[in-house]
């Protein structure tokens, strides 16, 4: 069985590359880093998804991929992802260009954990329509998709459009890192079938009873 763990890695807490080394060392697989850009600082506070009050910790984590870059440099054999990418707030033409730097820079040990954010004020804030941040997330991922395994990518959907382009470096992994959607919504295993190559769930009481769902509609 492998493990891993996940991390809001912060500037005022133990680094990405110290941690990653220790991980590696005490024999786990993976290390994922959580993603958020930002917290709103007027309005309600606004209450995460496991309840409570806000910890902290949410407005202040190093931006995840460069987490990743950071703890998968000073490793060997570690698998290093965002736990997860919150795609709707990045444009997708540089977002696949940083993931696949990211695969490259790791030997290809980038795992791409994918969700579309609950903090509605947050993607607002990055011009997206929290009630559309799905539907951005596809076509997002599906762009992504063309850019790394197309040498001459183009794209044209409701959301994201752009002509043909050139982009470098194309990811280590063929044909790209695993795209892992997160989440444990009622619609999580459709998007999963949809675009992705595997579900990264938070711990939920019916989470294994869901995977044998998916497996079977798979």
């Amino acid at each position: 069985m492998e493990s891993g763990f996940g991390y809001f890695a912060t500037y005022d807490a133990v680094r990405p590359d110290v941690l990653a080394q220790l991980v590696e060392r005490r024999g786990h697989d993976a290390l994922f880093f959580t993603e958020h850009t930002h917290i709103q600082a007027t309005g309600e506070p606004p209450v995460p998804p496991e309840g409570g009050e806000l910890p902290r910790k949410y407005a202040r984590t190093y931006d995840a991929l460069t987490a990743c870059t950071a703890a998968g440099v000073v490793t060997t054999r570690l698998r290093v992802g965002t736990g997860v990418c919150l795609v709707p707030q990045h444009h997708p033409i540089s977002l696949a260009k940083t993931v696949a730097s990211v695969d490259h820079l790791t030997g290809g040990r980038f795992e791409f954990g994918v969700g579309a954010g609950w903090n509605e004020p947050e993607v607002r804030n990055h011009g997206v329509d929290p009630a559309r941040r799905f539907a951005v997330m596809k076509e997002n991922i599906e762009a992504m998709r063309r850019i790394w395994t197309q040498d001459r990518a183009e794209y044209h959907g409701r959301f994201v459009s752009f002509d043909p382009i050139f982009s470098w470096p194309k990811p280590a992994q063929r044909p790209h890192p695993p795209i892992l959607v997160g989440g444990t919504g009622p619609r999580v295993l459709d998007r999963v079938l949809s675009y992705g190559d595997g579900w990264l769930p938070n711990y939920a009481p019916d989470v294994l009873d869901r995977v044998g769902e998916l497996r079977r509609r798979a």
